[in-house]
């Protein structure tokens, strides 16, 4: 698969209200003693399994997490509190064989001009799973500078570079997913936010940040099937 126009906004969060809506064998990961959640709007296209044509309907659509960090057997990755995205098909799918919470919603994503220089992208999704809490996302984004490598032991290193998923099923068993990409090549990034409850329903407050902002035009990716944590 591939991920393009993507936007991370971390916002700070208390380690012990993140710990309240995870999992008690899963603990979140700290950075000098904070704690964040990452909302991050994007879209996929060539999703597929490997050596496999694009599927209609299936192989390109937009996409919106709500995630957190977590370290489990010494191995950095991501948990993911919600995935919200437009293919039917794809969020069953993922349900299925990820076990992961992914939910239906109207996405629409544009690229557009404001009267100021530079390509702005207008992003807006509303869910519509009536399985999950109501939330919403709008906003306008905008890379900004010159492209780098994050480096090492900064935060935007260790907020981006984890190449696995955590997730558990029904059960509460936990398992572990491998991706696989190239270091992000990262842009900091400018956004305009007119709406964001996307962290509502989990009981998070963050109404009154302004969120630390990175942009990646495009990354290459490669997922694995899920394998069981032993002691999860």
């Amino acid at each position: 698969m591939a991920w393009h126009d993507l936007l991370f906004m971390h916002y700070e969060i208390d380690a012990q209200a993140l710990q309240s809506i995870l999992p008690d064998s899963v603990k979140p990961d700290t950075f000098d003693g904070k704690a964040y959640v990452g909302i991050v709007p994007f879209r996929m296209s060539d999703v597929a399994p490997r050596y496999c044509p694009e599927l209609p309907l299936v192989s390109r659509f937009p996409e919106l997490n709500v995630r957190t960090y977590v370290t489990i057997d010494n191995k950095p990755g991501v948990w993911f509190f919600s995935l919200d995205a437009t293919s039917r098909l794809a969020v069953r799918a993922a349900r299925t064989m990820f076990h992961l919470n992914y939910v239906d919603a109207s996405i629409t994503f544009k690229k557009n001009r404001r009267p100021c220089p530079g390509k702005w992208i207008n992003y807006h999704s509303v869910r519509t799973d009536a399985s999950a809490p109501p939330a919403e996302l709008h906003c306008e984004y905008r890379p900004m500078g010159d492209w780098y490598f994050a480096k090492p032991e900064t935060l935007t290193h260790w907020l981006t570079a984890r190449y696995c998923l955590y997730t558990t099923d029904r059960k509460g068993r936990l398992y572990r997913g491998e991706i696989n990409h190239s270091p992000w090549r990262i842009q900091d990034a400018q956004a305009i936010v007119h709406a964001n409850t996307m962290a509502e329903g989990l009981g998070l407050d963050i109404a009154d940040q302004q969120p630390l902002l990175h942009f990646a035009s495009e990354t290459k990716v490669v997922a694995w099937l899920l394998e069981r944590v032993s002691g999860g």
